[in-house]
């Protein structure tokens, strides 16, 4: 529990860090100036000198929505590799050249997209950028790296079938999501893990890794003319790719009923995932729903399933709802931890408060909070050059306009207690969803 004092401490530096940050948010239009190079590459950049520190992530349309069936975990070890060595270095030589620099070089990988994160001293900018620019375009993928990232992926899947939390949430996606890119794993399986060719790794990167699908987001201590030089210098030769790529569209239905799936585990807590199919990020009603999920269950302390299942019932430390949209539709999820012996009620609880909110709504209280949180907090989101670049990239991949940070208030306060109503029973199911439970199923005695 969070004593009141400490809590009052907490919401004061809160307060304070919001007011320092406001300048912040009012400076923010647009977040970035935004150029297409002649190869169709996009360049954001934003500048920001408080530090002599430069942060580029590159955005690349090559997640596991462009995998084939059968392939999972292509996507996610084709950007895993793409910093285990060059045509002209050596992972080694590689790592030790950005330690000498001080900078740190990183790759992932999600269902809709593939990054490539920089941070460098502004001295060492051209070094980074060569770097960077290096492992984006000529990656190796030698046989022996690919062999090692496979065996550590392996072994990242076994241990994580000893995380009962893990294990419900791949069986939610698995039966929300069924065969659809975002119902499996994005490391892939033991068995996709073990057909994926190098061969198939470079088709991948050859298609998907070109320079109309790729967006440069540069934050920090330089300019647009500054940055947009070095760039052409090294990425402006990058030919358009002149393959088709396809993707995965979106995730059949789920049928109306209720789906429950037991997971009989030898634990003390189950965890449980209640939820189905959400929206996506393009959806109009996503500032509505983002208001309305933080009154159920977004809101941490404050929401209404945090206040029923663990303040009254004493059931749960910790209990929370999201929605994870993304270029299709993706999850809405209740996930909470509990007793064995208190999952049944629990569950029970969770719709009931699904039900009550489709029913009556929220209160003008609620709606007030809610806003002024999700309003107030805009602001942490800009607080470093990570967190900008990360959002300026976001911005730009799901087309929602470099003004949307002048026009997050607007959006979140043009919410009325009517669009609380309306979206909650449009995207809301208690009576066709997904449940997983794993628990010692004995103890759990879920009803039927």
């Amino acid at each position: 529990m969070i004593s009141a004092r400490r809590g009052y401490r907490w919401g004061l530096s809160f307060s304070l860090i919001l007011l320092l940050l406001q300048p912040m948010l009012v400076a923010a239009a647009p977040l970035a100036e935004r150029q297409v190079l002649e190869n169709g590459l996009t360049l954001l950049v934003r500048s920001s000198r408080a530090l002599p520190i430069v942060t580029i992530r590159v955005t690349v349309q090559a997640g596991s929505l462009w995998e084939q069936k059968g392939r999972a975990g292509l996507a996610n070890l084709t950007a895993l590799l793409l910093t285990r060595g060059t045509a002209t270095r050596t992972a080694a030589q590689l790592d030790e050249s950005v330690d000498f620099i001080g900078a740190s070089l990183s790759s992932s990988a999600d269902r809709d997209l593939s990054e490539l994160d920089l941070t460098v001293l502004k001295k060492d900018l051209p070094k980074g950028l060569e770097l960077l620019t290096d492992v984006l375009r000529h990656p190796a993928f030698e046989q022996g790296e690919i062999a090692r990232k496979v065996q550590e992926l392996k072994a990242a899947l076994r241990k994580r079938q000893e995380d009962p939390g893990e294990v419900a949430h791949e069986a939610f996606n698995d039966l929300v999501f069924g065969s659809h890119p975002y119902g499996r794993p994005l490391e892939g399986t033991d068995t996709t893990l073990a057909t994926i060719t190098r061969d198939e790794i470079v088709r991948f990167h050859r298609d998907h890794y070109t320079p109309e699908r790729t967006f440069v987001t540069v934050v920090g201590d330089i300019d647009r003319s500054e940055i947009t030089n070095q760039i052409r210098a090294l990425l402006g030769s990058w030919p358009k790719g002149n393959g088709t790529v396809a993707r995965a569209t979106e995730p059949t239905p789920l049928q109306e009923k209720i789906v429950v799936k037991r997971i009989d585990r030898n634990v003390a807590q189950a965890n449980i995932v209640l939820g189905h199919q959400g929206i996506r990020r393009d959806n109009p009603d996503f500032y509505a729903l983002t208001v309305m999920n933080y009154i159920l269950g977004g809101g941490g302390f404050s929401s209404r399933l945090v206040e029923r299942i663990r303040e009254q019932k004493g059931w749960a430390y910790d209990v929370s709802s999201q929605f994870s949209p993304g270029l299709e539709r993706g999850s809405f999820r209740v996930v909470l931890q509990t007793k064995n012996e208190t999952a049944g009620p629990a569950v029970q609880e969770v719709v009931r408060e699904l039900r009550r909110i489709r029913e009556q709504g929220v209160t003008d209280q609620e709606l007030a909070d809610a806003k002024a949180y999700l309003t107030g907090s805009f602001p942490l989101r800009l607080d470093t050059n990570a967190k900008l670049a990360g959002l300026i990239s976001s911005v730009e991949y799901y087309k929602l306009g470099l003004d949307y940070a002048d026009r997050y208030r607007s959006l979140i306060d043009g919410v009325s207690k009517e669009d609380i109503l309306r979206v909650a029973r449009t995207y809301l199911n208690p009576e066709g969803y997904v449940l997983v439970v794993v628990a010692d199923q004995a103890k759990a005695a879920l009803s039927e």
